[in-house]
């Protein structure tokens, strides 16, 4: 699934695209994805322009005139494309044919200026929604939110309290959405490995000075990998089709048994499942 930073890299794809921008048409192809989408979508959003846009966790919002806000969620496998005016065309026996959109295509957004964006999601595991741009904090999928890992609102403090007395395994709670949004399971072992913290280890056994470590290592971590355009490891892209390329950058994700990538550790990646999860750590670098 995509997180925090693949997320952040769609968002900065698309938002200069359609901020300012009417929408001009509207295609739903199906009427669900995970779940119905609203009522009367397609005409609800057409002629509608999109003032502004922004993330929350994973979601992105698109706010429009008339109040409302477009929430969509990529899911497992799910991308926004845009594909600028005239569509790409094929030459069958000399004749210009219009290209078959992405395969997976579920909804079409045209612009005013006839870009076109498109949703595909092969496994359907995204959404869209329709809410009031008032009444957001208080929608169903983010009244539940913990804050926002690179705002003002997460700190080492912050986790300190949060962890106080909890014996889950701290990477648990870095997934935990009410706790910290959009640390999935990536960047939550790259984050921890950084502070030097151990994934298995009870999140309240974990002291100031950890928590003030940790609270450092995931943001840097998140920004490090939105600089480099997210983790492209099987279905991501950003919005113009790019692949991110973080990935090159894992210091333990997805590297068990390669040497440890610290310079003076001789240790190996070892890997765990927790809670259904792959995790990764160096046993001689964290404690």
């Amino acid at each position: 699934m995509p997180e925090l930073p693949e997320v952040e890299t769609v968002l900065k794809g698309i938002a200069p695209r359609l901020i300012g921008h009417r929408l001009a048409r509207v295609e739903a192809r199906r009427p669900d994805l995970r779940r119905p989408l609203p009522p009367d979508f397609a005409a609800r959003l057409t002629g509608r322009t999109v003032l502004g846009a922004d993330r929350r966790a994973k979601y992105l919002r698109l706010h429009l005139d008339g109040g409302e806000t477009l929430i969509i969620h990529l899911g497992m496998s799910g991308r926004l494309v845009i594909e600028d005016a005239p569509p790409p065309v094929a030459f069958v026996h000399g004749a210009a044919t219009a290209t078959a959109d992405a395969p997976h295509t579920h909804v079409v957004f045209t612009l005013d200026d006839a870009t076109r964006v498109l949703f595909a999601d092969p496994r359907r595991f995204g959404l869209m929604d329709l809410a009031v741009t008032a009444a957001l904090d208080t929608h169903d999928l983010f009244a539940h939110l913990g804050p926002e890992p690179l705002g003002n609102g997460f700190s080492g403090p912050y986790l300190a309290a949060a962890f106080q007395r909890r014996r889950a395994p701290v990477k648990a709670l870095l997934l935990d959405q009410r706790i910290v949004v959009g640390v999935g399971n990536i960047y939550a072992s790259e984050s921890l490995f950084e502070a030097g913290i151990l994934p298995q280890r009870a999140a309240g056994s974990l002291g100031a000075a950890d928590c003030e470590r940790l609270a450092t290592a995931v943001r840097a971590t998140l920004n490090r990998a939105i600089l480099a355009g997210g983790s492209s490891l099987k279905d991501f892209v950003g919005a113009s089709g790019e692949l991110g390329y973080f990935q090159h950058s894992f210091r333990v994700y997805d590297r068990a048994g390669a040497p440890c990538s610290s310079a003076d550790c001789d240790g190996r990646i070892d890997r765990i499942v927790q809670s259904n999860r792959a995790t990764y750590f160096c046993s001689r670098c964290q404690v």
